[in-house]
């Protein structure tokens, strides 16, 4: 009988091992990406299209030409960050740092930047088309630029652009 109940007791410890073997291989497939710190990165033409990166910090990266569309960077900072011609349509910049950043010929279409801190962000020439800037801290002539272009409806939140901005 002991033979039987050390073999049923292996059987346990196998099952159980394989268990917590899998829960972490497969929990570390679906666990979203921890908070980076790209800070001072040349990462100027690099795909982050559809990444989870929240939390993550880009201060001073510079990040022309990268593909951020579809990313959830919620609470990222781009703290004085180049992110002329930057994909950014469709990304979620809930509660984002965008101060002193370089958002020029940035596409923020469908953007959500709720919250966001943008009051020293340069957006000459961006693509706001469908954008939230619902409780976006923005320079006065900041925000009457962003007016004279304001357009559409974002998606997710539903606001029109021009509210958001509270144009008048």
């Amino acid at each position: 009988m002991s033979d039987r109940r050390y073999h049923i007791s292996a059987v346990i410890r196998g099952f159980f091992s394989f268990f917590l073997v899998s829960l972490v291989f497969y929990g570390a497939l679906i666990a979203p990406a921890w908070a980076q710190d790209y800070d001072k990165a040349s990462l100027a033409n690099t795909d982050f299209s559809g990444k989870v990166l929240t939390d993550s910090s880009f201060t001073k990266a510079n990040l022309k030409n990268s593909n951020l569309s579809g990313a959830d960077l919620r609470g990222v900072s781009f703290f004085g960050a180049n992110l002329e011609s930057a994909n950014l349509e469709s990304a979620n910049l809930t509660n984002a740092t965008l101060d002193t950043a370089r958002l020029s010929k940035a596409n923020l279409k469908n953007a959500v930047l709720e919250g966001a801190f943008a009051f020293n962000a340069k957006f000459n020439g961006a693509s706001i088309e469908g954008a939230d800037f619902t409780d976006v801290l923005l320079r006065e002539e900041v925000q009457d630029y962003l007016c004279q272009i304001a357009d559409g409806v974002n998606p997710v939140t539903g606001r029109k652009t021009r509210e958001t901005l509270m144009c008048s």
